[in-house]
């Protein structure tokens, strides 16, 4: 196998690359802080946050208590892996391809790129919101009894599901959120901590029998009167006010089912605010406090219900790009094929959970 164009098969890649970024919401709603270099088809990358054990203090005059800055590592591992392979009739051809940015084989590949991340990434944003930031019909039916240590929950009158796992769940006597980590049964279920970077453990302590509980957002809600769908950008906007997310850089991105709703709504004239002149990325407007786009990746169907997801650019780090590229002959045939590896992937600290919230509706 002979190689050709090495400079050629970087510059469709790099191609590939800038229509991904006109077109995908991804880089819209992520940042790129993290430490290291995509070096191989699954590249460990650092994200660095920070905790500080004291905080603000009152002064009195007194000897102030020392506080501490304290570095906390995750990883970032680019396990995500997607492939182009695909025949040319000949390098010119190609090379004509790759000078237009709007060919129809660059809108074509761009557009795969765009759907395969978004998809990855917006999957994050409603699974990896923190437990008490979903919207939805929560889940009370029977009581509870929860034990100590092991997280396991007995219900009474109670219908869980498989797919309750993954909820936040609260029972009264709970101070914080837990999620649902285990189902075995229509009364047996297991919670846990709401940590991905911590080893699984339940610290919420003994939970008497009887008591009332919540499995957030466990069946989707019906938008279908005016004022419903802006209803749900509100309950967002307060999940993120109640944990104090940055208001500045904001967003929220809805599919076209929920924005055919939203946009009818007579109450959308009174809150439309001034945004930027984009028409790119899926940008539709600015609402309560929100960049609002529109994309079909979202997650979800006409049976469980869709995602309606906002959150902070801060939360979801993202990490992309093309490993190997190259043009090769055909074996027993006429033409090239070009065939190029990227990898990417994303994810989001514990700590930045909270600046991620979701709403799972369905449509009339």
């Amino acid at each position: 196998m002979t190689d050709y164009g090495t400079n050629l098969a970087e510059a469709f890649a790099a191609s590939a690359v800038e229509k991904f970024f006109e077109t995908a919401v991804t880089p819209m709603v992520t940042n790129d802080e993290y430490e290291g270099q995509i070096k191989d088809k699954a590249s460990r990358l650092n994200i660095l946050t920070f905790s500080e054990t004291q905080g603000l203090q009152t002064y009195t005059g007194a000897d102030l208590t020392l506080g501490e800055v304290n570095e906390v590592e995750a990883t970032l591992v680019t396990d995500q892996q997607k492939a182009y392979y695909f025949k040319v009739k000949s390098i010119d051809v190609f090379k004509s391809y790759v000078k237009d940015p709007q060919s129809t084989l660059m809108v074509e590949k761009g557009g795969q790129l765009q759907e395969a991340i978004d998809t990855y990434v917006l999957g994050l944003a409603h699974s990896d919101a923190a437990a008490g930031n979903r919207g939805g019909t929560n889940y009370t039916t029977g009581t509870v009894e929860v034990t100590v240590t092991t997280g396991a929950v007995a219900g009474s009158g109670t219908t869980f599901t498989a797919a309750m796992v993954g909820l936040g769940f609260k029972a009264a006597g709970h101070s914080v959120w837990y999620r649902v980590k285990t189902y075995t049964s229509a009364t047996a279920i297991v919670i846990e901590d709401d940590k991905d970077d911590a080893t699984s453990a339940y610290t919420g302590g003994a939970i008497s029998a009887g008591a009332t509980y919540i499995i957030e957002a466990a069946t989707a809600v019906t938008i279908d009167t005016d004022g419903e769908a802006y209803g749900a950008i509100l309950v967002l906007k307060q999940k993120l006010d109640a944990t104090k997310t940055p208001k500045a850089g904001r967003w929220a991105v809805v599919n076209s089912y929920f924005m055919q709703k939203l946009l009818a709504e007579s109450v959308i004239v009174r809150d439309t605010e001034q945004g930027e002149n984009r028409t790119t990325n899926g940008f539709v407007k600015r609402i309560a406090g929100f960049d609002l786009f529109e994309n079909e990746q979202v997650a979800g169907n006409t049976t469980t219900g869709f995602w309606a997801v906002a959150g902070h650019k801060s939360a979801i780090t993202f990490a992309m790009a093309f490993t190997e590229t190259g043009i090769e002959d055909l074996q027993g045939n006429f033409g090239k094929a070009y065939k190029g590896l990227n990898v990417y992937g994303a994810k989001v600290v514990d700590e930045r959970r909270k600046n991620l919230a979701a709403y799972r509706f369905l449509t009339a």
